[in-house]
């Protein structure tokens, strides 16, 4: 218990000592505490002071940067005004244009009215000195000789060497303010108005360019059309119209490249003016064309019809072009005006030539006589149906145009006014097989009227064989084209084959008829055995050689069927036919009735002799 008394009695001690100990350590620190109050009021005025002092040294700083930077701008202004006053420099294209988009970017960000003026004047300045290289690379491109014209053309393409500075440039000059794109930008109307100046001289350069291009050639087209055969100079003719718009193709996506301004009523408006120089140059060369075919009607009547083949080729391609100059324009069709007026021409080929065929039938032959040979008209005849295959599809929308049989001038026909047909009857084809039918009736009556008009009968039966067999061969035959067929039709071959056979009676009728009757026995008059049919028979002997001579002597003098060695012979066979078998019995029979001592005094030639000389009337 004791030591245990001694254990509390020491705490007990050394608790006194800690708690003295803790109140000498609070009397301290509330001695420090009131001794920093007091500091804190000694300094708080120093702090705020020196807060003042510090905000104004700010302020003052601040001064100086704006004032810096104030006189900086005026500086940098007065450089960008030089360089951009100078315009473009070679090789500096780039930095022309970083100046000018530095400016324009300040107008959009700074408020001050004075200086975003003078932005703009300096971007205007700009604007026009970008327009002017633009302008002078597309000239550069745009001048020179053009490229020969022949009918293997290839449009001149737009240097590449020039292209590579102009992009970039176009691609500036179409980001810069306009009043549809920045409303509140003091530049966009004149950038607007100097873009729209650039674009149409950009069209007008171009367009008289590539009229340049190809105007030696269309007035090659129009200095050949004279001496070159229909058909080609047609092509020839549809070669250019295709080269021409080979150029409208290329030079449209050459615009879309380079326009400044891109809006589509801008730019329809564009093409159109670029487009003026070659449709003007197209209107003149069609009307040139047309002038010379209607100078002679008849001998250019191939020069209208595969002129007009060509423009109906190029029509779709044509109207997809024009279309692009804008909705204004979409009523104007050069192409389609130039086909009409060709058209025109080509209604009137048809009548006139039918009509040059039933006039024909008056017109002598030289000097009065008609001779034997084949007939001018014949030819042209052939001539003219050969080549319709070759323009088929034009005379046939032609022929519909102008109405089934209107082409029969005179006949209760009108022209320009077509018959109600069904469409679905009436095809290309079938008009082209009716108007066939009636150039080869026509032409077969006209020479049928001709040959009757021969004073010698005997001549002009040669003269009809001649020509119904020189068509009859072509046509039916052996068609000269194989699109004939198609056009020549039953009726078509019927009428030449009866013609033929006619002309062919006729002709028999006419040269061997009198050989014939000479041989033939006149039985009221006939007493065998009396001096009178003896003297009888001797006549009818030497009649018959007499004509025989007669005929080959005409032969000589008139050749038959000298153009078809096939129906010649056929000719020879027959005449042999007809003439040699009754000879031969005429002979037999007077040999044995003893109509004269010496029968070889009259019997001239025998009957093989007489075959022999008969076949050589066809070498």
């Amino acid at each position: 218990m004791d030591d245990e008394s001694a254990e509390i009695e020491l705490l007990e001690q050394n608790l006194n000592k800690t708690h003295q100990i803790s109140q000498r350590m609070i009397s301290v620190l509330t001695n420090f505490d009131s001794r920093l109050v007091k500091l804190e009021k000694s300094i708080l005025p120093l702090y705020a002071a020196t807060q003042k002092l510090n905000h104004r040294s700010h302020n003052i700083d601040c001064a100086l940067l704006k004032i810096d930077e104030v006189a900086s701008s005026h500086e940098g202004i007065a450089e960008e005004e030089g360089l951009i006053l100078r315009g473009p420099q070679p090789g500096q294209l780039e930095i022309y244009i970083d100046t000018l988009a530095r400016l324009n970017a300040a107008i959009a960000f700074k408020s001050s009215d004075e200086d975003s003026r003078e932005k703009a004047r300096l971007i205007e300045t700009g604007a026009k000195k970008l327009t002017q290289l633009y302008t002078k690379i597309v000239a550069e491109g745009s001048s020179g000789s053009p490229p020969i014209a022949g009918l293997d053309f290839t449009p001149a393409t737009f240097p590449s060497a020039l292209l590579a500075p102009l992009k970039p440039l176009v691609a500036f000059l179409r980001g810069l303010p306009l009043p549809s794109t920045h409303p509140s930008h003091p530049a966009g109307q004149v950038i607007l108005a100097t873009l729209r100046e650039a674009q149409r001289g950009y069209a007008d350069m171009r367009g008289t360019w590539n009229r340049k291009s190809i105007e030696t050639h269309a007035k090659r087209v129009v200095d050949r059309a004279e001496t070159l055969d229909g058909v080609i100079a047609g092509k020839e003719f549809g070669t250019w119209v295709e080269n021409l718009l080979r150029i409208a193709e290329t030079e449209y996506s050459l615009l879309t490249d380079l326009a400044p301004l891109t809006t589509p009523s801008i730019l329809a408006s564009t093409y159109d003016t670029l487009l003026s120089p070659l449709l003007t140059l197209f209107t003149d060369t069609l009307s040139s064309l047309t002038s010379i075919i209607k100078r002679s009607l008849h001998k250019y009547t191939f020069h209208a019809l595969a002129t007009y083949s060509a423009l109906s080729a190029s029509q779709s391609r044509w109207e997809t072009l024009m279309s692009r100059r804008g909705e204004g324009r979409r009523d104007t069709n050069e192409l389609r005006d130039g086909l009409n007026s060709v058209r025109s021409v080509c209604l009137r080929t048809f009548p006139e030539f039918l009509a040059d065929l039933k006039l024909a039938a008056t017109a002598p032959g030289k000097g009065g006589e008609l001779g034997v040979s084949l007939a001018d008209f014949t030819v042209s005849t052939i001539q003219y149906l050969d080549r319709i295959p070759e323009v088929q599809g034009a005379v046939g929308s032609a022929l519909l145009a102008l109405g089934d049989g209107n082409w029969k001038m005179g006949e209760g026909k009108q022209v320009g006014k077509a018959q109600k047909v069904s469409t679905i009857e009436m095809t290309e084809k079938v008009i082209l097989q009716h108007y066939t039918f009636d150039i080869v009736n026509t032409t077969v009556n006209s020479l049928t009227t001709l040959s009757r008009t021969q004073r010698r009968g005997a001549f002009g039966s040669i003269f009809l064989l001649n020509n119904i067999s020189y068509i009859y061969s072509r046509f039916v035959l052996k068609p000269t084209h194989p699109a004939l067929t198609e056009l020549i039709t039953k009726p078509t071959a019927d009428a030449l084959t009866s013609a033929f056979r006619t002309a062919k009676a006729g002709y028999f009728d006419a040269n061997f008829s009198p050989l014939m009757q000479a041989l033939s026995e006149d039985r009221e008059k006939e007493k065998v055995g009396s001096s009178a049919w003896k003297a009888a028979t001797k006549e009818k002997f030497t009649r018959f050689y007499d004509l025989l001579e007669e005929v080959g002597e005409r032969h000589r003098m008139a050749r038959v069927l000298e153009e078809e060695a096939g129906g010649k012979k056929a000719v020879a066979e027959e005449a042999v036919k007809l003439v040699v078998p009754s000879l031969q019995r005429f002979i037999q029979k007077q040999r044995d009735k003893e109509f004269s001592k010496n029968p070889q005094k009259y019997i001239k030639l025998s009957s093989e002799e007489v075959e022999t000389q008969i076949r050589a009337f066809y070498k």
